[in-house]
């Protein structure tokens, strides 16, 4: 009843290929902006903003990088971690060289450095796919976390080894550093999600995404009508490179306030590829549905503890947090391979037909 196109016609091309072509999800994405710029800045407490909105923000960014990669062009990778890494630290190193510059400025040219180092490491998938492509991934991720270790500069030398976020402002307000506070910074976080996720909406739906769907669906046959593999691949290396860095910075600079080499082992790697199987590979809104349920797991948990009144060590509870993600992606894998974004699809396919039977 409420959730119908009837009435709403068509009458050009343009309005046919709409990011939003039905109304009613033109006026939910209005409410959910406004909700997000507006009630949350207003009514969520600094925990909620700080422990959970900001980091689900992060880390749907690095989880579209890798669906861009992964879901729709089919190129499987194990370095999400490390590119986030390269993110971070050239951005640290950025803002050490030019302490003059906007830092959200740095923050997006960190993600070139990564579309660099992406394009580097994703030479491989000229000439091998599939499960040797995650291997070749996978050794970028450990000789990155080498670097970030192994190479003093990287990290300015200090004795910590670890990225010291300095203060920098933003039209006078503090936006990173100790002095930022958690709704400055959030926003500033979302801001840049949501560009970046109308920028990549718009990008899969254009010629290059088209490409990259007929890569995944056959390379063979998309070389055979014409589309080059080579340069198709790399610039989905590079692309998904360059979404995984902005994310590692923001979650440096914008989220963590400092970090180590350890913040992009290879458990970031899985952790952002889980995000995606649960989410639904070849959908952004997947990418968001997966990290809200992975870092929000952990904090259900937490709470249904606390009021069962059930004792339990936080090393139990860690462990308990592993098994349920464990199950889920079993039962995602096995019930529903398109992950929650599929069933948000056949909810809303229902809501259109209702009340007649489907």
């Amino acid at each position: 009843m409420f959730y119908r196109e009837a009435g709403q016609f068509k009458t050009s091309y343009q309005a046919d290929q709409a990011l939003f072509p039905i109304r009613q999800d033109q006026i939910g994405i209005v409410l959910i902006l406004l909700a997000a710029y507006l009630a949350v800045p207003l009514l969520a407490s600094d925990f909620v903003i700080d422990s959970i909105l900001t980091p689900v923000l992060v880390f749907s960014l690095a989880a579209i990088g890798l669906n861009l990669l992964t879901g729709y062009t089919g190129l499987l990778s194990l370095g999400t971690g490390g590119f986030m890494g390269v993110g971070a630290f050239a951005c640290y190193k950025l803002a050490t060289f030019f302490p003059g510059i906007n830092i959200v400025v740095l923050i997006l040219c960190s993600g070139f450095v990564s579309a660099a180092a992406g394009i580097v490491f994703g030479l491989p998938s000229l000439r091998i796919k599939g499960f040797y492509l995650a291997v070749a991934t996978l050794a970028a991720q450990f000789f990155l976390s080498w670097c970030f270790i192994r190479i003093p500069w990287l990290y300015n030398y200090n004795v910590s080894a670890s990225i010291e976020v300095p203060t920098r402002t933003l039209l006078g307000i503090p936006v990173t550093g100790p002095n930022a506070t958690p709704t400055t910074r959030y926003l500033i976080v979302l801001t840049i999600v949501a560009v970046m996720t109308w920028a990549a909406s718009n990008l899969i739906r254009g010629r290059i995404g088209r490409t990259w769907m007929a890569v995944r669906d056959m390379d063979i046959a998309a070389e055979l009508i014409g589309i080059r593999l080579y340069p198709t691949k790399l610039l989905a290396f590079a692309v998904s490179s360059f979404y995984c860095g902005v994310a590692g910075a923001m979650l440096v600079f914008l989220y963590l306030g400092n970090a180590e080499s350890e913040s992009f082992s290879i458990n970031q790697s899985f952790l952002v590829l889980f995000m995606v199987i649960i989410g639904g590979l070849g959908s952004l809104l997947g990418s968001f549905f997966g990290a809200a349920l992975i870092l929000g797991l952990p904090i259900v948990l937490r709470a249904a503890k606390e009021a069962s009144g059930i004792a339990m060590t936080s090393a139990t509870l860690e462990h308990l947090n592993f098994m349920v993600l464990g199950a889920l992606i079993i039962l995602f894998l096995i019930a529903e391979p398109a992950g929650l974004a599929r069933l948000w699809q056949i909810g809303k396919q229902k809501l259109r037909v209702w009340p007649f039977p489907y």
